[in-house]
């Protein structure tokens, strides 16, 4: 508490001497702080490395879709198996495309985008706290064959594919419209190259965490 009162001050002060207006908001500021640093870094990468489709940035992430729509529809197909492996596959797969969007992504359409571009990137963070939430439910839970562990996974399913449509439908084509391909290009770069790291840190992470025989 006495760590936000400080940093309530210190922006009340910076903005007080700037001569601004109403301080933005906590999250504006951030998303905005992190789209000019992932716009500088994608101006780098423009200037590095020659265009192409396979580091694009819409390109990457249907490949995501695609990637975790395989894995629902092994659910589907055996849905009375233990799915508990499948799911810790899904979740990985998941909150690495979370990820990418949420610090890479988001905020540069929240800095470049228009105000209806802007309201789907919001309504997609929503949805991505809702799945998020069912994501800590599911791993919490032992029993793979459960009523409840598959009831929970279907809904689970159900959000995702919701929220793909919406993206690939709506979101996506503003995008192509308002943001430079060769932007999307580097930015796919970047984002690739977070997603490699962000899966590794995830995979050494579990590596190392103690099994349940191995704790007791």
């Amino acid at each position: 508490m006495a760590a936000t009162t400080a940093a309530s001050k210190t922006r009340s002060k910076s903005s007080s001497k700037s001569g601004a207006g109403a301080p933005r908001k906590k999250n504006d500021a951030k998303s905005g702080g992190i789209a000019t640093l992932v716009g500088k870094a994608a101006d780098v990468v423009v200037g590095m490395f020659t265009p192409s489709s396979e580091t694009n940035a819409i390109s990457l992430l249907k490949t995501d879709h695609d990637t975790v729509q395989k894995m629902f529809d092994k659910v589907k197909a055996s849905p009375n198996r233990d799915h508990k492996e499948t799911f810790k596959k899904i979740k990985l797969e998941l909150d690495t495309h979370a990820h990418i969007e949420e610090t890479i992504f988001y905020p540069h359409l929240m800095k470049k985008g228009d105000k209806e571009l802007k309201k789907i990137v919001r309504e997609g963070l929503q949805e991505h706290a809702q799945v998020k939430m069912f994501l800590r439910s599911l791993s919490r839970m032992t029993n793979g064959k459960s009523e409840n562990f598959k009831a929970k996974l279907q809904v689970l399913m159900e959000d995702v594919e919701h929220h793909v449509k919406e993206e690939e439908n709506d979101m996506f084509p503003l995008v192509e419209d308002q943001i430079p391909s060769e932007k999307l290009e580097a930015l796919g770069a970047i984002m690739k190259a977070e997603k490699n790291k962000f899966k590794k840190r995830r995979t050494r992470s579990a590596a190392n965490k103690p099994t349940a025989a191995a704790a007791s």
